[in-house]
């Protein structure tokens, strides 16, 4: 797990129309509902279908003084793996973690990108299997919270619901998942977001 001490930098890269942009800010709501400070804001403007994005998220136990943008992160998101590693690992810490949208295998990642910590998960297959479309932002925030502590499932769905659909939600996750009321889109999303929490591959060495 990854303890955030301080603060904890996380950069999401990914291309327009992927929702790199809006996961980065689901997660800084889960952080605030868990009552822990955060931001989120993207590198550009509005994004462009297709083209690079970059969105930041910082979470911290301590009031965030910066707005600069992400140069070092502690983590890096990666919901297109066409993007160039040259991309999402420019200043990566020495023991960041990559998580990555792939059907490949995490030690073969690790080995080919020079990392020592990888999450993989095929949030495609997982979106496409839950949602019918392949929007892996949901899915990716799934994997991540797996591995990151303080932020739980229950909260990033609560957050995802609000910013996704302006829905605010008081129970829990798993009496969600019993709502069908609620709508197959939504529940698509965080059937996704489960899923890919249960199923991501870790390495962490």
């Amino acid at each position: 797990m990854l303890n955030i001490g301080e603060t904890i930098e996380i950069r999401f890269h990914g291309r327009g129309g992927q929702g790199a942009v809006t996961a980065s800010i689901i997660l800084a709501e889960a952080a605030g509902i868990e009552g822990l400070y955060s931001q989120a804001f993207p590198e550009f403007g509005p994004e462009r279908r297709g083209a690079p994005v970059k969105a930041y998220t910082r979470i911290s136990k301590e009031p965030i003084r910066t707005r600069a943008p992400i140069s070092s992160p502690d983590v890096v998101v990666v919901l297109d793996p066409s993007l160039q590693p040259s991309i999402y690992l420019q200043g990566l810490k020495s023991k960041g973690l990559v998580i990555i949208n792939s059907k490949r295998d995490a030690r073969s990642i690790a080995q080919e990108l020079g990392v020592e910590r990888v999450v993989a998960i095929d949030a495609t297959g997982i979106a496409l299997r839950n949602m019918g479309v392949p929007i892996v932002n949901v899915a990716m925030l799934g994997a991540l919270v797996r591995v990151l502590e303080y932020i739980s499932l229950d909260s990033v769905a609560k957050a995802a619901l609000k910013i996704l659909f302006n829905i605010k939600w008081e129970d829990n996750l798993e009496l969600l998942l019993k709502t069908p009321s609620i709508g197959e889109k939504i529940l698509g999303n965080i059937r996704a977001m489960v899923e890919a929490y249960k199923s991501a591959e870790v390495l962490m060495t």
